[in-house]
């Protein structure tokens, strides 16, 4: 049976802050909401878009305001995201070697059509077996469903694990049966990673802790 690491992408593959906060502000903007510092915006990073609208709205993620605000993020988003999204430092050296041992996967609640232009733009693409997000029609989709689009990809029986900086990625992993990696160089703090079954603050700690949950 073959073994699999399956990212997380904002917050762990990449420091997708700058791109993520201006363009919450510029859609706040264009729906006629007033804009907030960036730093309080960090948290709706890495939630699925309309969950993380939606609280930010204090409105149900089906609002039409949340629909609204999703369109004018996305008009902005598509050329920010690869202007002012960098990779994280050692996450390269770290795939390299993950990827002598692993297949390797992505299951992101950013929409594929973004997901993979990033991905190649920031040369990460090669890496991964699997790319799997939302489509863009899609208006609300849980982490949980697009972890099972990417096990779905990968096909052959397979021991994975989810690596991955927000709850939502833990709670998408224990779903699947699968553990989790927590990384604390993201956007979700140790507490909120508490459920993880193992954390860790630095890329070059995950091949260790993959050999550890994965059983080599």
């Amino acid at each position: 049976m073959t073994t699999t690491v399956i990212f997380d992408l904002d917050g762990v593959l990449v420091d997708s802050r700058a791109a993520i906060g201006g363009c919450i502000n510029h859609a706040l903007a264009a729906i006629g909401r007033p804009t907030r510092p960036e730093h309080e915006l960090h948290a709706y990073i890495g939630a699925p878009l309309a969950h993380a609208f939606g609280e930010l709205l204090a409105l149900a993620p089906e609002a039409p305001e949340v629909a609204a605000m999703m369109a004018a993020y996305r008009e902005r988003y598509a050329a920010a995201s690869l202007t002012d999204t960098t990779v994280e430092p050692g996450i390269p050296e770290a795939l390299e070697t993950l990827a002598r041992e692993h297949r390797l996967a992505v299951a992101t609640s950013k929409p594929t059509a973004f997901a993979e232009p990033l991905l190649y733009w920031l040369a990460l693409r090669e890496h991964f077996e699997v790319v799997a997000g939302p489509q863009l029609d899609v208006h609300a989709e849980s982490k949980t469903e697009t972890l099972a689009t990417a096990l779905a990809a990968l096909g052959d029986p397979t021991r994975a694990v989810m690596v991955g900086d927000r709850s939502f990625d833990v709670i998408a992993a224990h779903a699947h049966g699968l553990p989790a990696i927590g990384v604390t160089w993201g956007i979700g703090s140790a507490e909120e990673l508490h459920d993880a079954d193992r954390l860790i603050a630095a890329p070059y700690e995950l091949p260790e802790a993959a050999a550890i949950l994965l059983g080599g």
